[in-house]
């Protein structure tokens, strides 16, 4: 005859079993539920046809988010067009250069319509020409084409503070701009070589994506910025309007439908501890933004 478990330790056998099984069922349960999301909705969000739209806010820096996002709107069939939302008055000059890379690549598979909010100046308006069409408010203020590099200078609060400063290096244009030393003129001119590439860079692309020759570009790329009023008439921007006039272009020109929805495929964004602190001390001002990066930068802001 078989033993007879004691009574206690049956029971608590049996729970534990149960709690087993309720654990697998809770797994099965969450990969199913996750699956049938998935194929409901797609990996970013977007379930049937739409209208994906981003928003470009802010300072301008390196954003792998963003662009993997944009890689998927261009790789998403059920996405039919892109709307890029911009209210900024730029960046870094790198990062608005692959945000723009990043639109042609969404443009090369669908129409991109840019949207352009109070200021889409200096980097981003190069992001804005990586559209197919460009839409301005009469106020808002655009253009700005060109380059900066600035470099603190504190030459003069060292001596008064009786302060100097040895620098050994292995050329004489390493460490150029160094805010410990007046700019030699051998070092502002490697310096300017650096801001003029650029800035021929930048030319050069708003003369292939705008219907203007490279001499008409020149002559509005002084850094100054327009009202989208003006950017209509000298070819930076194509049409007065928001949103719904870009889905107006949209549906008469690539029969994209008004009733489609507009659906935000922003990226979530995990924002470091240094850029919190920052935000909250100094706000999203472009002046506090800059502090957080060196490099050259494709920027516009009135005077502080």
């Amino acid at each position: 005859m078989a033993a007879i478990p004691e009574p206690r330790l049956y029971y608590a056998r049996l729970k534990r079993q149960l709690r087993l099984w309720r654990f697998a069922a809770l797994l099965v349960a969450t990969a199913g539920l996750g699956a049938a999301l998935y194929v409901a909705t797609g990996p970013a969000g977007g379930g049937s046809d739409h209208v994906a739209r981003v928003n470009i806010e802010g300072f301008i820096r390196d954003d792998r988010a963003l662009r993997r996002r944009l890689d998927e709107i261009a790789a998403d069939e059920r996405a039919r067009a892109l709307l890029v939302v911009i209210d900024s008055s730029g960046g870094s000059a790198a990062a608005a250069e692959a945000l723009y890379t990043a639109v042609r690549k969404v443009g090369a598979a669908k129409p991109v319509a840019a949207v352009l909010g109070s200021t889409a100046a200096s980097g981003a308006y190069l992001v804005a020409i990586g559209a197919d069409r460009i839409f301005a408010r009469n106020a808002t203020l655009t253009g700005s084409i060109g380059v900066i590099l600035q470099a603190p200078q504190v030459v003069g609060l060292l001596e008064t503070l009786g302060v100097g400063v040895d620098v050994v290096r292995s050329g004489p244009l390493k460490t150029v701009p160094n805010p410990a030393e007046r700019l030699t003129p051998a070092g502002r001119a490697a310096v300017q070589a650096l801001v003029d590439e650029i800035f021929e860079m930048f030319v050069d692309m708003v003369a292939d994506r705008r219907p203007l020759s490279r001499a008409e570009v020149l002559a509005v790329a002084d850094g100054r910025v327009f009202t989208g009023r003006t950017a209509v008439g000298n070819g930076l921007a194509d049409a007065i309007g928001g949103e719904a006039a870009a889905r107006d272009w949209l549906a008469e020109e690539h029969g994209i439908e008004r009733s489609l929805a507009a659906i935000d495929r922003d990226p979530e964004h995990d924002t470091g501890l240094l850029d919190r602190l920052v935000g909250r001390l100094l706000g999203k001002s472009t002046a506090a933004e800059s502090l957080l990066l060196d490099g050259l930068m494709a920027v516009w802001h009135p005077p502080l």
